[in-house]
């Protein structure tokens, strides 16, 4: 039992702090997403009040509460997906952010929760085209004191990189939000290469009043530069 005993304050002071620590991330980044819904209601609000009479009938703006972990923004033909991660994330070495003074001062400051944005075509929704892709464009990290930064690609990923000044504020997550949506909208659907749908099933025809179940995705014009960096 005395050997043990080393083992057992270990396991404590571990509980004591990176557990503790992980929780608090957690509870920071589940207020935030709190916010974030709260922002981005308010800004479909205000794109309705905007575009009020301007707009196709079969044009919608929308805001869905999907509940706690889960928003979605449909505008138009496009769904923008909000999704915080249940887990608290730590960075590899060679992640950029270990090269500020602000995290080598405090190694806890690394610890982030982490909130994506996924954009999908609504006809995926709406046709239950459930072999559909959606691809992330963003993806939000928050640490114990509120500090955050977004990493994606042009405006979402250099607007929002200061992780050592940046505090998360409603002024901030709204210009995240009409960002991300106008980043979705910039990119228009491609016709599926012809070898994907040159056969088709007599049940892939006929199911649901013959919606053809082809996969179909944006191409988003880019990639993480740390998805570029392992290729």
């Amino acid at each position: 039992m005395t050997n043990d005993q080393p083992k057992i304050k270990q396991i404590a002071r571990e509980l004591e702090s990176k557990s503790n620590l992980k929780q608090k991330v957690y509870r920071e980044t589940k207020e935030q997403f709190k916010q974030l819904k709260k922002v981005a209601k308010h800004v479909v609000d205000e794109i309705n009040d905007l575009t009020s009479g301007k707009l196709d009938d079969n044009i919608e703006v929308l805001f869905i509460d999907k509940g706690d972990y889960e928003m979605r923004i449909k505008f138009a033909g496009d769904v923008l997906i909000c999704y915080m991660h249940t887990n608290v994330f730590e960075f590899e070495r060679s992640h950029p952010i270990w090269s500020a003074s602000y995290v080598k001062d405090d190694p806890e400051r690394s610890y982030c929760g982490m909130i994506n944005f996924y954009n999908f075509l609504a006809d995926s929704f709406k046709y239950d085209r459930r072999q559909d892709s959606g691809y992330l464009i963003a993806r939000m990290f928050v640490n114990k004191d509120r500090h955050f930064f977004v990493e994606g690609k042009r405006q979402l990923g250099f607007l929002f990189n200061n992780f050592s000044d940046s505090i998360i504020t409603a002024e901030s997550i709204r210009s995240i939000v009409e960002t991300a949506i106008l980043y979705a909208m910039e990119f228009d659907l491609y016709t599926p290469h012809y070898n994907d749908m040159k056969e088709i099933s007599i049940g892939e025809m006929v199911h649901e009043s013959s919606v053809m179940r082809v996969k179909t995705a944006k191409r988003m014009g880019y990639k993480f530069s740390q998805e570029e960096d392992e290729e």
